[in-house]
């Protein structure tokens, strides 16, 4: 498929024909069951690499629609898919946009615990070794080089607007896709 703008809104998303179009979700799938763009695909960013040659086989039938929570994730997919010679486009705002607009996410039922979104994990971790290294440093002054290394790390990525504490934590067991994720995507990809 050939299109010309790489972005798309939540309303023009929702108009597009279901038939026609596959939208492909790059979160981990803790992110993904928590809530997602009906009829998505689960294609985590961590693993979208393996299944290009299924996503670029899926493109000459059908348009891709790639989505995250906010935006950031799926352009890095798009561009990826564009240096292989692959057409996608992307939901402006993410599932974030998409619920701002208030259209319906499907959720899945999971077994055990639902990670947390990774945004809610970065949080956690970037705040618990501030207060580690706060802590620390008051018996040695070490601990403060902790804490200015993580402050650091969060005002480099507010420029570049990208997360290596994301991607250290999406590494994780939890974040990882189970086998039979990626197996139902390529059932989906090859509808």
């Amino acid at each position: 498929m050939t299109t010309t703008a790489t972005a798309l809104t939540p309303a023009q998303l929702r108009a597009l024909d279901a038939d026609a179009t596959v939208v492909i979700d790059v979160r981990a799938p803790g992110e993904f069951a928590a809530g997602h763009v009906p009829g998505a695909v689960n294609v985590p960013l961590d693993e979208f690499a393996t299944l290009i040659p299924e996503l670029r086989t899926a493109a000459e039938r059908r348009e891709l629609v790639l989505v995250c929570a906010a935006g950031l994730r799926s352009e890095n997919a798009r561009s990826q898919l564009a240096e292989a010679g692959v057409a996608a486009r992307s939901l402006t705002g993410g599932t974030d946009g998409w619920r701002a607009a208030g259209l319906p996410v499907e959720t899945e039922r999971t077994t055990g615990r639902t990670p947390w979104a990774m945004d809610r994990q970065v949080r956690f971790t970037a705040g618990s070794l501030v207060l580690l290294g706060l802590v620390i440093g008051l018996f040695t002054p070490y601990g403060l080089i902790l804490s200015a290394g993580i402050a650091a790390g969060l005002v480099y990525s507010g420029i570049s607007n990208t997360c290596g504490m994301a991607v250290l934590l999406g590494k994780l067991p939890f974040n990882r896709p189970r086998p039979e994720t990626l197996d139902t995507a390529r059932k989906e990809l090859a509808k």
